[in-house]
């Protein structure tokens, strides 16, 4: 019966994938099906914490992200949690060693987030390590299948991805993250004053993460490495996107990329895949 729990944990995880991320749930889908489950167990756990703080304004957001932390390693300590969420996680936990340091940083930069409005450089990078780049290195632990080696030739790389697609969230969502929640998370930015100078000198640094983090995703083990370069493709299109439009439109509205793109980026990603030109 054991199995059966684990098999709605599992589902439960997915469908929080599927209902919060549909580029990310695509992304999914194009791993080889071994690491699927996996990666929604990750996404499961960081999305819950994430939802804490950014939309349970009605509720002690503090208390509910202690809870939520406490039961996180009781799940690991005890190997079973009566949240599917925690269970589906704890158990990608322990078989592929995910370090508590990951967790503890990514716990934290969610504790951040009810602290602080606004980011300096330290506290900035703080942020985008814990909110981004562990869950890049967690999901990283699961394509390495053990393999030490390759996990640390492709740390940093894997690093880089996380924080530029952290960097592109921020931009894609600047307006409801100030208006909503009060936050600017760009060192040094005033937002009512956001310039496009102030636009092209983040993109620059993006753009620097991006070709760092694509040298890793070319080493990834094959069963990972396409559904890997279909959220850089899908991230690298918005990138784009934004690069185009001034800084009062960013400022103002969520740049996206429609529906019917994503799915134009998917077919022609898995022809360069196919005819191995990644």
């Amino acid at each position: 019966m054991m199995d059966l729990y684990r098999q709605v944990c599992e589902e439960c995880s997915r469908l929080v994938t599927t209902r919060y991320s549909t580029s990310f749930s695509m992304g999914i889908r194009a791993f080889h099906k071994r690491f699927r489950s996996p990666v929604y167990a990750i996404y499961g756990f960081v999305r819950f914490a994430d939802e804490i703080v950014d939309t349970f304004h009605e509720y002690p957001k503090e208390i509910l992200l202690n809870r939520f932390r406490e039961d996180t390693y009781r799940a690991i300590e005890e190997r079973i949690s009566l949240n599917p969420v925690l269970h589906s996680f704890q158990e990608t936990v322990h078989q592929y060693g995910i370090e508590r340091e990951l967790i503890d940083a990514f716990l934290d930069s969610m504790e951040m987030d009810l602290s602080y409005s606004a980011y300096e450089s330290d506290l900035y990078n703080q942020y985008i390590y814990g909110s981004a780049e562990v869950v890049g290195l967690m999901c990283l632990r699961v394509f390495c299948e053990g393999d030490d080696e390759l996990y640390q030739r492709l740390k940093m790389p894997a690093r880089s991805l996380g924080s530029a697609f952290q960097k592109i969230n921020f931009l894609r969502d600047m307006a409801s993250d100030y208006d909503d929640r009060g936050r600017i998370y760009f060192p040094g930015v005033d937002f009512s004053q956001f310039s496009n100078r102030d636009k092209v000198m983040i993109e620059a640094d993006i753009k620097k993460d991006f070709d760092h983090g694509l040298e890793g995703i070319l080493q990834l083990p094959r069963g990972a490495r396409f559904g890997v370069y279909l959220a850089y493709v899908y991230y690298i299109k918005l990138f784009q996107k934004i690069c185009k439009t001034s800084a009062c439109r960013v400022k103002h509205e969520r740049i996206r990329v429609n529906d019917t793109k994503k799915i134009w980026l998917l077919f022609s990603s898995a022809l360069r895949h196919s005819l191995n030109m990644l």
